[in-house]
Formats: C-alpha cells, structure tokens, sequence
C-alpha cells in the first residue's frame, strides 16, 4: 500500500476512534492506540509496521514532546529529582527491573533475554506520560512533576544499560565491561552538562537584564510569525541530536531543549499562538498518528506461550504501580498522589519498544519474546488512562 494512503487511514481511523472513546468519556488515546491494532497485522492486516511510517511517527513524538516541555518548568523537574524525589526514581526503575530478571530466572531464559524483559519492563514512556497527563490537564500537579522526572530518571537508567549491553565486547571479561560502563558513562556526564550549562548560560543573560522575549520579537517582526516556530524547533533540535550523537534517544535531548524555553523568552500573546501552533499540528495530526503506530506494532500470531504472556503483562503492571505507589508514600505523598504515580509510570508506549526492536534486530531475543514486549507496551500504555481515570481522578483535590 502506497506511503500516503497508509498515513490516510491510519490518520483518519485514529481520530474517529479517538473521538469515540472522548464520547464515552475514555481518553482519546486509547481510541488512537486501538485503531492501529485493527487495521495493522493482528485484526485486518491493512497496514504494516515500515521504516517511513517509523520515521513519520518519531517525527510526531518529537512534537508531542515539544509541546508538553512548552507547558512545564525546567526547575521543577530536576528539583523533583533532588532530595526525596530521586527514591522514586530509583525505586521505579530498580523493583520492575529485578522482577523482569526474576521472571527471565523462573522461565530458564538465557542470561541477554533476561536482561532485556528487566530493562523493558523497567522503562516508562516519557511522551504517553506527558500526552496522558495533558489529556487530564495535570501537568503542573505533583503527579507530573514525579512522574515525569522518574520517566526521565528510568529511561536514562535503560538506555544506558542498553548502551553498555550492546558496546559490550565479544570477549566479555570484568575488564571489558568495565571500559564499556566507563564509556557510557562519560557521555551521560557530558549530555548532563551540555543541557545544564545551557540552562545556566540562559539564566545568567537574563540576570543582566538581557529582554530575551524583545529579541523574539524583533525576529518576528522581520521574519514574519512562522520564524519563531522554526527557531523553536531548530533550537529543540539542536539537544535531541546532541543527545542521539552521544548514544541516547533523541527524544531525551528534544524533552530537556523544550523545558529549558522558558515562558518569559515570549510576549504572551506570541507564546499563545505558539502554544495553538503546535496543538493543531501535534493534537490534531501527529500525536494521533504516533499512537496508532504503536498498536500497528502489535502481532498476535507471533506469540506462542499464553501462560507467559499473562505472567509478563501481571509482573510489568504490578510491578511499575507498586514501585511508584511505594516511593511516593515514602516521602509522604498522599495515597491518591502515590497511586496516580504509579499508575502513570506504567505506560511504556515507544521507549519500551524502541529497545525490544534494537535488541531484535541485534538478534538479543526472538520473535516469540519480542512480540510479548510489544504487547506488553501496547496493553499497559492503553489501560494506563483508563486506570488513572477511574481511580486516581475521582480522588484528586484538584
């Protein structure tokens, strides 16, 4: 099927399943999610998983990430991660870890299967935690600032582990693990001061009275209004690709590049329009399209052992809601915020997927596993805004 009819029906089955679910009151992406099940390989066989709807979709996680980092305070997130918010970072990302291994152990898998069900079931999806935390207008809340600072924290942690598993040598002595560790490690520390640094520097010109939002505006007013979209999308660029050159997902860099653009940087009335901009083109055309190319990622014909897809699914929900739900309680959260916590970090969408594909095609897992993640990240990112809607928002002093 041609490139542009495959968008066509993935675009407009997305959206008219989206607003079904909106009119019985569930969130619009789960409606999007289901649409790309029925038509890809499980349900009707339409359209397939390819490498141009992969690009066309990274693309619109790029821009959903663009527009929730608009909407939160660079301040707020890494005071999150000091202090007491950092237990549960650690926690949701080390209790879901070793219950994957634990699993990985029970069923007799090879040592690199069980590392990779860990670290799958470990990751949460920062854009399907942002995107959901939008769509029930929670992203100034503490919900948001925790959860999206331990999705942060979890698929830095994953990707490093993934860094280091797949820099690991042919001969694989302490030695060399090691040096591999030591590699990594070095271009986690220079992404850390690159994205910090800037943030300095921007802070530092502000307080010498330097009016960034005049400078905005003396652009638009030469350049016309489109110039301050694409400043803002080249200088997000700018962290994602510096992150991706360093081995880290591009959409670690893009998330940071966007929180640093401070509201200050606008008028108000051009941060508005900048603000509708983007909703239009991500709201109403790429996020859904990125939603509906997770569940096209879905195949149920490639599973074979039921009884372990149903241990996985049980591990990788309970797992993640309890890491969360226990970490926030211990620094004193209320059992509503802790819950929501927790529910929120078991949504796994595309980060999740992104290293069951690397580890696939490296040929780390089979078929048979590989399609047990994928199922996995798509039924825990579709019951993750159905859970958190029946039971987090009704408990919510909001």
């Amino acid at each position: 099927m041609p490139l542009l009819t495959s968008l066509l029906i993935l675009i407009v089955s997305a959206r008219l399943l989206g607003q079904l679910f909106k009119k019985i009151n569930q969130p619009s992406i789960v409606g999007e999610m289901l649409a790309g099940v029925i038509i890809g390989p499980s349900v009707l066989n339409l359209i397939h998983p390819s490498a141009a709807l992969s690009g066309i979709a990274e693309f619109a996680v790029f821009l959903v990430v663009l527009s929730a980092g608009l909407e939160m305070d660079f301040k707020d997130i890494t005071s999150s991660l000091k202090g007491r918010g950092i237990i549960i970072a650690i926690l949701g990302f080390v209790i879901p870890l070793l219950s994957g291994i634990l699993v990985g152990v029970v069923f007799h898998m090879d040592v690199m299967r069980t590392v990779f069900l860990g670290l799958c079931i470990s990751i949460t999806a920062l854009p399907v935690a942002v995107s959901i935390l939008q769509n029930f207008k929670l992203l100034n809340s503490e919900i948001a600032r925790y959860s999206v600072a331990t999705a942060i924290f979890n698929d830095v942690a994953a990707l490093l582990a993934l860094g280091v598993i797949l820099n690991l040598p042919t001969q694989r002595s302490f030695q060399a693990v090691w040096v591999s560790i030591l590699s990594i490690g070095w271009k986690l520390i220079v992404l850390s001061a690159f994205i910090l640094g800037f943030n300095w520097f921007l802070q530092k010109i502000t307080e010498r009275g330097i009016r960034i939002d005049r400078l905005s505006e003396k652009l638009v007013n030469t350049l016309g209004g489109e110039a301050l979209f694409g400043i803002l999308v080249l200088f997000v660029l700018v962290f994602g690709s510096v992150s991706e050159a360093l081995g880290f997902h591009f959409v670690i860099g893009a998330f940071f590049g966007a929180l640093l653009i401070d509201r200050k940087f606008f008028l108000a009335s051009r941060y508005k329009e900048l603000e509708r901009t983007l909703g239009s083109v991500s709201g109403g055309f790429l996020a859904p399209l990125f939603f509906a190319y997770i569940g096209l990622e879905f195949n149920v014909k490639a599973m074979s052992s039921l009884y372990f897809v149903v241990i996985v699914l049980i591990v990788s929900i309970l797992s993640k809601i309890f890491a969360g739900w226990i970490g926030a309680r211990l620094i004193q959260l209320s059992q509503a915020q802790a819950l929501g916590i927790g529910i929120i970090l078991n949504g796994r969408g595309i980060m999740e997927l992104v290293v069951a594909s690397i580890a696939f095609e490296r040929g780390f897992i089979g078929q048979g596993l590989f399609s047990t993640l994928v199922l996995m990240g798509v039924v825990t990112t579709m019951i993750t805004p159905m859970m958190f809607k029946k039971w987090v928002l009704p408990r919510l002093k909001i």
